[in-house]
């Protein structure tokens, strides 16, 4: 069936590839971060198995339909990622032989690994241009955009927070943005936007204005959305499905090169030149390099799955004895 704004002989278009970001290098992972990539730092997933938080956000994007992954790393790191890959699979066939969940993890790893490539950022010149670099990869096609140190949790049952914004996407016919009402003493952290809701379409605006971290002051004037709770703006979620244009529009503005190239501003073009609409994900980000975000990130995704009994039971334990340390 046709999206929003669709008209009824326009074909679903395909999303096939994704594209996730991760090469900057996790300072606030430190000291681990300097030794292993912060993608590669293990989270208990919903299914109660230890993944890399790269398979995890894979996972993510193959829910979705995609067939083909890029991640977009930083020098020399692609090599290292299929060797840890190929080693963590090996130690899970070798050290848990007979076990179904090994065997299991190590048909994952497999399916990733046929389906992963890389491309190297050979500067850290901002998220825009790391962007531009997983052009030879996606060619002439819409793609999927992640980022290589969120997680997601979805609220919607069997229906994950990647499969929404792709399905979206393909009926509409165009880019989406993945957003979340956020209230606004946290919007100076995100990309935040407004636009016109669409009829007939919970939860889906036709983006209008977009500004990276805004201040307070200029949300108020500038990024404020009939119908949301007052106080609560749109913010990027971290996930985008996005149409080839945007990379001719990140050229146009890559004039000065060794400058950094922001993908805020190439999104407000983008929002000028065609339809791009914003959807409300049903779900949770996490980000994992900000302060105690892996814990978070953690937490939410034990108290998600398989292991929320676990999880919540050791977090009741453990404000049991803080509350008894602080008496």
């Amino acid at each position: 069936m046709p999206g929003p704004g669709a008209g009824p002989f326009v074909i679903a278009m395909k999303i096939r590839k994704a594209v996730i970001t991760a090469a900057a290098r996790g300072e606030r992972l430190y000291p681990v971060a300097d030794t292993v990539q912060k993608a590669m730092l293990p989270v208990v997933d919903t299914d109660g198995l230890h993944k890399p938080v790269i398979q995890i956000i894979a996972e993510e994007a193959f829910s979705g339909g995609i067939e083909e992954i890029c991640v977009v790393c930083a020098p020399g790191d692609g090599p290292r990622y299929l060797q840890s890959f190929q080693s963590l699979r090996n130690n899970l066939l070798q050290s848990h032989q007979g076990s179904d969940w090994a065997r299991s993890q190590a048909a994952r790893i497999d399916h990733l690994l046929s389906r992963l490539q890389f491309v190297e950022q050979s500067e850290a010149l901002g998220y825009g241009h790391a962007v531009r670099c997983a052009r030879p990869f996606v060619k002439d096609e819409p793609f999927l955009l992640l980022l290589g140190d969120y997680l997601y949790v979805s609220n919607l049952p069997g229906k994950r927070c990647a499969q929404q914004l792709v399905d979206l996407a393909a009926g509409a016919n165009c880019s989406v943005a993945a957003v979340n009402p956020t209230p606004e003493h946290l919007i100076s952290r995100y990309g935040t936007l407004t636009g016109k809701h669409v009829a007939g379409a919970p939860g889906v605006y036709q983006i209008e204005k977009i500004i990276e971290k805004p201040s307070l002051s200029l949300a108020e004037l500038e990024l404020q959305t009939p119908g949301l709770r007052r106080g609560y703006y749109l913010c990027f979620f971290g996930m985008h499905v996005l149409t080839p244009s945007v990379f001719a529009i990140l050229e146009a503005q890559d004039t000065q090169p060794g400058t950094p190239l922001a993908l805020t501003p190439a999104l407000q073009q983008l929002a000028e030149r065609e339809k791009y609409l914003a959807l409300e994900v049903k779900g949770n980000r996490y980000d994992m390099g900000k302060k105690f975000g892996w814990l978070q990130a953690q937490v939410a995704l034990g108290l998600a799955g398989q292991a929320h009994h676990e999880t919540l039971s050791t977090l009741v334990e453990m404000l049991a004895e803080a509350n008894q340390r602080q008496k």
